[in-house]
């Protein structure tokens, strides 16, 4: 068996709070199209856009007058499921890692698409707030995602003094270290990179 089957995937999640729909294409060319309300969230995923080379489109509608949480957090797991529906894992790498800098800022992302979901989060931010973005819900984004994805994922922000700095270093390496493990081995095409035979 061999992993030629387009890798894309379109995910509508709805509840009572949120309204979500991601498709992604793993071989894209980097475009990203979101509309959910949350200016800074969407500038962060399109550093995942750019720098992990995948299309996303992202609506979401939220209960942004309560708190951004449920949006931020809906609209992890809507892409981990996404990710998990596109991602056929015969020939990939499963592996992927990044170190990014952005002026004195600089974070390590390491991910592996095991099939078994797990979050390591390492990240003090200087302040708590991007503009009015609680910096805290880039947490549960990324747990969401991992706990759909079905990826292990460890996140470690090693220093930065600007908190917009930290938090862009992070999206542009998880964007890197994504593309990296979801990348077609030409070495192992017909094989799932497990030696239990399946991921």
């Amino acid at each position: 068996m061999t992993n030629s089957s387009p890798r894309q995937a379109r995910v509508e999640r709805n509840t009572k709070e949120t309204k979500i729909t991601v498709s992604v294409n793993l071989d894209g060319t980097g475009k990203l199209e979101a509309d959910t309300g949350l200016p800074f969230l969407d500038h962060m995923l399109d550093q995942i856009a750019r720098h992990g080379l995948i299309d996303i489109h992202v609506k979401a509608v939220g209960d942004l007058a309560i708190d951004a949480h449920h949006t931020v957090e809906d609209i992890g797991i809507t892409f981990g499921q996404a990710f998990e529906k596109a991602l056929n894992k015969t020939g990939i790498r499963r592996y992927g890692h990044a170190y990014v800098p952005l002026d004195e800022a600089l974070s390590r992302v390491v991910i592996d698409f095991s099939g078994r979901p797990g979050l390591e989060y390492h990240v003090q931010f200087v302040k708590g707030t991007v503009g009015s973005f609680d910096v805290d819900l880039f947490h549960e984004f990324f747990q969401g995602f991992v706990n759909h994805a079905l990826a292990t994922l460890h996140i470690d922000n090693l220093r930065g003094k600007n908190a917009h700095h930290q938090i862009e270093t992070i999206f542009k390496a998880f964007g890197r270290a994504v593309r990296m493990a979801v990348e077609l081995d030409p070495r192992a095409l017909t094989t799932v990179p497990s030696t239990k035979g399946v991921l």
